[in-house]
């Protein structure tokens, strides 16, 4: 089997013995030739090469697919293939996982591709300090056994049917061993594109690797210029006067414009993008479960998607499975608007009122401030007044997120259930922007991730949703579209990811100048 989509690798099940993944598409009728210009925004003044520490769209993009490599790819048709593993099999358990490497790959600085890389590229996950959302992955890694040059065998603590689908994860680059800080600080992967300058939070200009194992697949630019454009206003203006060639989160206020505009085309997909607004829940007062519960019911969340999506989403249920997922769980009752249970709730967290700070920047997501004042408004009426505290976007991700007691956020989602739950709500995880602790939670995520049989797994990830839904701390109102857009120069391929935005981060290579 040359590639092999998520469904289909749990329905076979890691029993099935070996995957083979050579993976990369078929000869394309692309052509090389061209300066890409993207506006991204999503960038920081203290942005780096190190993928432990990308969060959002401008170094993911940068990242994986671009400048580096990953073990295993996620296509755009969703089928999952080899990048730089070119096959894979396990044990019957799916415990312990043999991975054959591609041969003839080269870094950017001519050191050539091996185990040994891998190997120093998983470690920098589980180092000491290190605060990396892959900790999880890496650490489920019990032991990296160096067959040869070209072939290593993970040892799992535990069964995982998903593992292929965990490393090509874009926190989980593949780095030089030896040379990992010569290489964060230089920008030196495998990618088919190499740095030719980086100005964190300003821009990154990169140029095309010759001789490149994708030649004739993917990477069609001979340059890209990725500027960093937070603003939405003026990342839209810079589409629609030509400076730029793509953008990404289409401003929904003026839409309309890029729509009328015969140079534009936006592209739009279904996918597990979320927005969200997780709480601390080891700080009072969402520590208490009813002070969380009546949030929840305080909160409009239709008026949420018409007013700030556009209708471009869905009602969010307070759980991260979404409509790409094989396992929501639609029946699972709707949390609504009712002022009077979350007085309800409020009178049970001993309370006659609730004053709470809530930290919002449009850095979170599109509208996120519009939203946060949305929610202000429909809370008041149960009696939850909610301070909107509006935070600059420079730093939000640093400075805001995971350290203040209440914000808006945004997840892209993840391809499995698995995947999305272990790197945001598995006890412990750096990424668990609530710490909601649930002992029957975390003990179904470590039963689901080993089970074989799809319909246990089914119920198994219905129970967690079910838990989240109704006690977890992090509030969910909608399911956003990934609308981006781009020049109607530019020409792409049948399908677009729908994974993370811009083409599931991997634009630069799949796309091409008409």
């Amino acid at each position: 089997m040359s590639q092999f989509s998520r469904r289909g690798l749990l329905k076979t099940g890691a029993a099935a013995g070996v995957i083979a993944a050579t993976g990369l598409p078929a000869k394309s009728a692309a052509k090389r030739g061209g300066k890409l210009r993207m506006g991204l925004n999503g960038a920081n003044t203290s942005d780096s090469f190190d993928g432990r520490t990308h969060s959002d769209q401008f170094m993911i993009h940068m990242g994986h697919g671009t400048v580096f490599d990953c073990l295993t790819e996620v296509t755009a048709a969703g089928e999952l293939v080899g990048e730089l593993a070119e096959s894979w099999e396990a044990s019957s358990d799916a415990k312990t996982w043999t991975f054959n490497l591609r041969k003839g790959v080269t870094f950017h600085n001519g050191k050539s591709f091996g185990a040994d890389d891998v190997i120093a590229s998983l470690n920098m996950h589980t180092e000491e300090g290190a605060k990396s959302a892959a900790q999880p992955i890496v650490a489920a890694i019990t032991t990296m056994k160096k067959m040869n040059d070209h072939q290593i065998q993970f040892t799992l603590a535990a069964g995982n049917a998903d593992f292929p689908f965990l490393l090509s994860d874009y926190h989980i680059l593949m780095y030089p061993a030896g040379m990992i800080d010569e290489a964060i600080a230089k920008g030196i992967g495998t990618g088919l594109y190499k740095v030719v300058s980086f100005d964190p939070g300003v821009r990154c200009v990169l140029t095309r690797v010759d001789s490149h194992y994708k030649d004739g697949r993917a990477g069609w630019f001979d340059e890209i210029e990725c500027i960093a454009i937070n603003d939405s206003s003026a990342r839209m203006n810079a589409l629609m006067t030509g400076q730029v060639d793509a953008v990404n989160r289409v401003d929904f206020k003026t839409e309309p414009l890029l729509r009328a505009n015969p140079n534009v085309e936006i592209f739009e997909v279904t996918g597990n993008m979320h927005y969200t607004f997780p709480m601390l829940t080891n700080q009072a007062p969402f520590d208490d479960v009813n002070v969380r519960k009546a949030l929840k019911y305080g909160l409009n969340r239709q008026e949420m998607v018409d007013k700030i999506l556009q209708g471009h989403g869905m009602v969010g249920n307070d759980h991260p499975i979404g409509p790409a997922n094989q396992y929501l769980a639609t029946d699972i009752p709707q949390i609504e608007f009712d002022a009077d249970k979350a007085k309800f709730h409020m009178k049970a967290a001993g309370l006659t009122e609730l004053n709470v700070d809530l930290s919002a920047s449009d850095a979170a997501f599109n509208g996120a401030v519009d939203a946060s004042q949305l929610y202000q408004a429909s809370a008041k009426s149960a009696g939850i007044n909610i301070n909107v505290v509006q935070e600059p976007a420079d730093g939000y991700w640093s400075n805001v997120w995971l350290k203040k007691g209440w914000c808006a956020c945004y997840w892209s989602g993840r391809a499995t259930e698995d995947w999305m739950f272990s790197t945001a709500y598995e006890s412990g995880v750096p990424w668990n922007d609530t710490h909601w602790e649930n002992a029957r939670f975390q003990e179904l995520l470590l039963t689901a991730r080993a089970e074989l049989d799809s319909n246990k797994r089914r119920a198994q990830y219905a129970e967690m949703q079910m838990l989240l839904s109704q006690e977890g701390g992090t509030i969910i109102p909608m399911f956003a579209n990934t609308v981006d857009a781009a020049s109607t120069k530019l020409a792409h391929g049948p399908d677009i990811g729908n994974i993370w935005q811009m083409d599931s981060s991997r634009l630069t290579e799949r796309w091409w100048f008409a």
